[in-house]
């Protein structure tokens, strides 16, 4: 067992922790992307113009069925045999924005389609505009129903940054094939490489699946909403205090009587 760990990890230490920021970076940059043109693809499927409905199909379906790696080959070395060359780093992130966004728009998509028709009936019925009753209504509602499909789509993008080791991206996997080449202890190194990637998205499902659990308990996440909450129940408990002092004075002169 002592003859399996004989790379002198202290020497790649400086090395790793870089290759660890850049598949950080890969990560929220990309998810962040994946997010927003999702987003932007499930409303154009909702749409009431069949042209949008149909480029939105169109995208969906495409980079659902191609495999990433594929899509990957495509930006970084496709696009420059035909003029456009991307760095190393536009053209991972952007392929695994092009891959993710088509699923995550499926998963917005069904989100927002669950919110129930008289959601928005009862928002026209305030006076809200189209844009008030999507912003105000439809979306807290659709990103409810839509979390764990998401947080699921972040921990595999993070899993999926692995696969840019094709275009020598420099992030984790990266270093442990520059490693392989250079101490020739495969079995070793990767085993060591497994280990950060469960050490990071281990601890990132377990706080992903607490923060679900929290929002489905109605507990509110941004400072606004949580100030509001307190102030709220403030109120409550001054108009409480109110009434059971009426009450109580109400039954000392009944008593006095």
């Amino acid at each position: 067992m002592s003859s399996l760990f004989q790379v002198p990890w202290s020497d790649y230490r400086p090395d790793l922790l870089d290759a660890l920021w850049r598949t950080v970076s890969y990560t929220a940059v990309s998810f962040a992307g994946a997010v927003l043109l999702g987003l932007a693809v499930a409303l154009l499927r909702l749409s009431r113009a069949w042209p949008a409905r149909a480029v939105a199909a169109v995208y969906t379906e495409v980079f659902k069925n191609v495999p990433l790696l594929a899509i990957i080959f495509l930006s970084y070395f496709g696009l420059a045999s035909a003029g456009i060359r991307l760095d190393v780093f536009t053209a991972g992130c952007l392929s695994l924005v092009v891959f993710y966004a088509a699923y995550l728009s499926e998963i917005f998509r069904a989100a927002i389609s669950g919110v129930h028709a008289g959601q928005t009936e009862a928002g026209e019925a305030l006076g809200l505009g189209k844009v008030g009753i999507f912003g105000h209504i439809i979306l807290p509602q659709a990103l409810r129903q839509a979390l764990p499909g998401t947080n699921t789509m972040l921990v595999d993008l993070l899993k999926s940054t692995s696969l840019l080791v094709t275009v020598s991206a420099a992030e984790l996997m990266s270093e442990g094939r520059l490693i392989t080449s250079a101490t020739f202890r495969a079995l070793e190194v990767y085993l060591v490489i497994s280990a950060i990637y469960f050490a990071l998205c281990y601890p990132l499902s377990q706080f992903l699946l607490l923060l679900e659990r929290r929002v489905r308990a109605g507990v509110p996440l941004s400072p606004w909403r949580r100030r509001r909450m307190r102030a709220a129940r403030v109120l409550l408990a001054a108009d409480i205090g109110t009434v059971r002092g009426d009450a109580h004075r109400t039954d000392r002169k009944e008593a006095a009587v």
